[in-house]
């Protein structure tokens, strides 16, 4: 191979290799949000209907639990914070898993205890059975409020990515960095090719 081949093949494949990178597939649909009525942390009502049109990222948490769920909270927060804003921007959802305690006002004090104040990040709350209903045949997220005194409520870590079109486009370990940065690129991408 001359001197002159040698660079043309390597440019040749350092392009290449730039162009299998830039190129993306679709994120598979995974699901749909069925309807539903919430009431969030302003003791305001949010329904699907009023999230279509936003990209949003769904967690699930509960503000008694002692263990994972203020770690999800802080890491929905560092996820948020590097997500575009406003009404074209992704919307990040943390639903209470523990609705007979998690009241508007309780999820409310929560949020700022949490530093998850602002128009962007809802908190919401509703009956037991279409907190259930939502979780198990909507999100397909794994819960549970009938364990043990020491455990009564068990659930998933999960982040969800949903779509304008109310469609689930992804799951995300929500312990794991590298599972959150993969969602903070999909979101990204998802709200870019989507925007009205």
């Amino acid at each position: 191979m001359t001197r002159l081949a040698r660079p043309t093949l390597t440019v040749a494949l350092v392009a290449a290799a730039l162009a299998a990178c830039s190129r993306r597939e679709p994120l598979p649909v995974l699901g749909t949000i069925p309807a539903f009525t919430l009431t969030s942390q302003a003791d305001a009502p949010v329904t699907a209907e009023s999230l279509r049109g936003r990209v949003w990222v769904a967690n699930f948490i509960f503000t008694r639990c002692p263990t994972i769920c203020p770690g999800l909270t802080q890491r929905m927060r560092q996820v948020r914070e590097q997500l575009p804003a406003g009404p074209d921007g992704v919307q990040a959802v943390s639903l209470s898993v523990d609705p007979a305690h998690d009241t508007p006002a309780v999820l409310r004090d929560y949020a700022s205890r949490h530093g998850a104040a602002g128009p962007d990040w809802t908190f919401l709350t509703g009956p037991r059975e279409a907190i259930q209903s939502l979780l198990r045949d909507g999100f397909m997220v794994p819960f549970s409020d009938d364990g043990p005194p020491e455990q009564p409520i068990t659930h998933g870590d999960r982040f969800v990515l949903v779509d304008r079109g109310l469609r689930i486009r992804g799951y995300y370990r929500g312990m794991e960095p590298e599972a959150l940065e993969q969602l903070v690129v999909d979101a990204r991408a998802l709200a870019a090719e989507d925007a009205p």
